[in-house]
């Protein structure tokens, strides 16, 4: 049977709707950002150096509406320290980070050597190896390095960071709570 009153009809507003959901699909939810893996030749955005040739944790950013350096998002980094520094340099120049993402050891089977007398943590670049810096607890001033001198190392599992400053030294902290001065020396 037709529709006399000139109105859009059921069959009009199931099309226009089921359209609407597959567009929001398609677009995804801009406010939630997902880690990504880090490629083998990847350099940090902060310091230029290649993330898989260093040690330690790493970290990723998303911004907002951009990235600072023209770059897709997220931008990379070499060091939970670079991370950390370059999110505070582009804070006060107005970027605004959406979710920064670190290595989370409580997720990965990591291994702690050596290596030219310096104690160093293995890297992960594996999008599965990041957490949210709000999931996670950081050991500080540890005596384990990284890409930048003293890593700063993220777990999940609060146990896992005390644990590992109990071996290792270092103090636990809120990954959120990472002050400039903490990552402005060394």
């Amino acid at each position: 049977m037709a529709d006399c009153t000139g109105g859009p009809t059921r069959r009009h507003v199931l099309a226009g709707t089921a359209t609407l959901l597959a567009l929001a699909g398609c677009q995804g939810d801009s406010d939630t950002a997902e880690p990504v893996s880090i490629a083998d030749d990847e350099n940090c955005i902060q310091c230029g150096m290649v993330i898989s040739d260093h040690p330690g944790p790493v970290g990723e950013t998303f911004y907002q509406d951009a990235t600072p350096s023209g770059r897709e998002t997220p931008v990379t980094f070499c060091s939970t320290t670079c991370t950390y520094r370059h999110r505070f340099a582009k804070e006060q120049e107005g970027w605004t980070p959406s979710a920064t993402f670190l290595t989370d050891y409580s997720s990965v089977d990591y291994d702690v050597r050596t290596d030219g007398g310096a104690t160093v943590l293995t890297h992960h670049l594996d999008a599965t190896a990041f957490a949210e810096t709000s999931e996670l607890t950081v050991v500080a001033n540890s005596d384990v390095q990284g890409a930048m001198g003293t890593a700063i190392v993220p777990f999940s599992d609060s146990g896992d960071a005390e644990a590992f400053a109990e071996e290792y030294g270092g103090e636990t902290l809120p990954a959120e709570d990472i002050r400039r001065e903490l990552v402005s020396s060394g």
